[in-house]
């Protein structure tokens, strides 16, 4: 079972999401708020697999709230997925460097919705291609991390293999196909090069890679 946490300020949004998620077997909405700081008390009472987090939110918004997620030990099962009006704009970068694994438009067609919680809760990253793209023209200027220059030259050559294939999108199951290997073994492989780049999720992964120059953009 999928256990989902709903923080907006916007009581509409939250029911017409609640219904939605409700309807599934494998997904339960345990608990809403309409605040970051009460869904932050909420995420700690009930450790949900999935925080849906809107960013803009009075007392505490939706960046600080992922950040503090990330920054908890007691919370490190949270997978905060991002809920915005806008699109990738800024706030949605800020969010994806705070730790979130990913986001959604609050528009979003309810089977992409159902889609969207589930991939998340199986740990990938809510990181289409085309996001993918504008990740990598957000940050690959940006200056290497320490940190990240010396996870890099620990990287077995298999390992840095499998970073490529997260930053260019792929899922488990596709890096496996494309190195030939077992799903299991694939994931190995990435776990193993998050713990030595620190990077939270896939997400930050994906942005390490570029940071990094372990992957350089392609030209349009």
């Amino acid at each position: 079972m999928i256990r989902v946490l709903l923080v907006d300020d916007q009581p509409l949004i939250r029911s017409g999401f609640r219904a939605l998620l409700d309807l599934e077997d494998d997904i339960e909405v345990v608990a809403e708020a309409g605040d970051g700081e009460a869904g932050l008390a909420l995420a700690k009472e009930h450790l949900p697999d999935i925080a849906l987090i809107d960013i803009q939110m009075p007392v505490v918004d939706g960046i600080e709230a992922t950040r503090r997620i990330a920054a908890d030990p007691a919370l490190a099962g949270v997978r905060v997925v991002i809920l915005t009006n806008y699109g990738l704009d800024e706030y949605v970068f800020d969010a994806l460097r705070a730790g979130a694994a990913g986001f959604l438009v609050k528009d979003i067609v309810p089977d992409d919705l159902l889609h969207a919680v589930r991939v998340a809760a199986r740990g990938d990253a809510l990181l289409a291609p085309s996001i993918t793209r504008k990740l990598i023209d957000r940050y690959v200027t940006q200056p290497l991390h320490t940190g990240t220059a010396t996870g890099l030259k620990e990287l077995t050559r298999r390992e840095r293999e499998a970073v490529v294939l997260v930053a260019q999108g792929l899922s488990n199951d596709q890096i496996a196909d494309r190195m030939v290997i077992s799903p299991m073994t694939a994931k190995t492989h990435v776990n193993r090069a998050m713990a030595k780049l620190h990077a939270r999720d896939r997400a930050q992964l994906v942005v390490l890679a570029y940071e990094s120059g372990l992957v350089t953009p392609r030209t349009p």
